[in-house]
């Protein structure tokens, strides 16, 4: 079978229930009164706050807002920081406000260049803007097609430059970001990942079967699971009024009771830490649910499967 259609047939065979509720037996979870819960990132060593902090958050801020952005995070236990050049000013604007922090947080950044000379050159600029000798991952960035996968893997990748600048102590961990189950299945097929970062949602999860057979496999390989989207409602419907988040590209979820239940959700599986939309309010709307992330029991297992039944996924398998 070719490999095209074995990775096709192997995201088929996975149902949309597997893995629901979850066994978080195999994460080791700890709880600081007041401040969010942490969790093991995979076989990292690492223990992460199941809050990230995603840089569109000081996207265009001014530098005290991105200061104090970054201080209300902290102040709320967020330790696990993520960034990408593609985020417009954001690594000029978080790498000033994260500096006074850089030593006690896991600081994460990305690349969507798929060869070795152009990721080169671009984790050598995002070290500089980010003010920092060294990123505690480094991952390629939002891989969707096949072919971007055998190019970043293929000689003269940016697998390359991802290897070397691991031994130059440049990079400790390497990850990817996918938006397709194609792309995410044959990243995990030919190469030993240390993290995954997908969107894991609940309405893309049982309406569209898209996540359940990407976290099966990831779970397997015993990789760090990070999330995106968890507080994504869908596309945004025809004519909807999009200027109160420009930020999304997607419609968020919006009030408190359903983003609690969008962040429960993703974090009820084997996943390490989410990561909330770009927009402010939305980000610190879920650092106030620190005490509220409790895993679904079965009766809400059931009423969001039906919600999510209704609702048009963003993403389908």
């Amino acid at each position: 079978m070719k490999r095209r259609k074995f990775i096709a047939a192997a995201a088929a065979a996975v149902p949309a229930i597997t893995l629901f509720p979850a066994d978080l037996s195999g994460i080791t979870r700890k709880m600081v009164p007041g401040k969010l819960e942490k969790r093991s990132l995979g076989r990292t060593g690492e223990m992460l706050s199941v809050i990230g902090f995603g840089g569109i958050v000081v996207m265009n801020a001014t530098p005290s807002e991105a200061s104090e952005r970054v201080r209300k995070a902290i102040d709320a236990g967020i330790n696990y920081f993520d960034v990408a050049p593609s985020y417009g000013d954001a690594e000029v604007k978080l790498g000033p406000a994260l500096e006074p922090y850089r030593k006690d947080v896991f600081l994460a950044c990305k690349t969507t260049m798929r060869t070795k000379d152009e990721a080169r050159k671009e984790l050598e600029q995002s070290l500089k803007n980010m003010r920092t000798d060294h990123f505690d991952l480094y991952q390629h960035h939002a891989v969707t097609e096949l072919k971007d996968v055998d190019t970043l893997l293929g000689p003269g990748g940016a697998m390359e430059t991802f290897l070397e600048a691991r031994e130059e102590e440049k990079i400790r961990f390497i990850g990817f970001s996918a938006h397709s189950v194609e792309a995410a299945m044959a990243l995990m097929e030919r190469f030993d990942f240390d993290t995954i970062l997908f969107p894991f949602n609940y309405a893309t999860w049982h309406a569209g079967n898209f996540g359940p057979q990407v976290m099966e496999k990831a779970k397997k390989k015993n990789m760090g699971i990070l999330a995106l989207k968890a507080m994504a409602r869908g596309p945004w419907p025809e004519g909807a009024d999009r200027s109160v988040y420009p930020k999304c590209w997607y419609e968020p979820l919006m009030t408190t009771e359903d983003i609690t239940m969008g962040l429960r959700f993703t974090l009820s599986h084997p996943v390490t830490a989410a990561i909330p939309p770009g927009d402010e309010n939305l980000f610190m709307q879920a650092l106030a649910l620190a005490d509220r992330l409790k895993p679904l029991d079965e009766s809400e297992v059931r009423d969001i499967k039906e919600k999510a039944l209704k609702g048009n996924p963003l993403f389908r398998a």
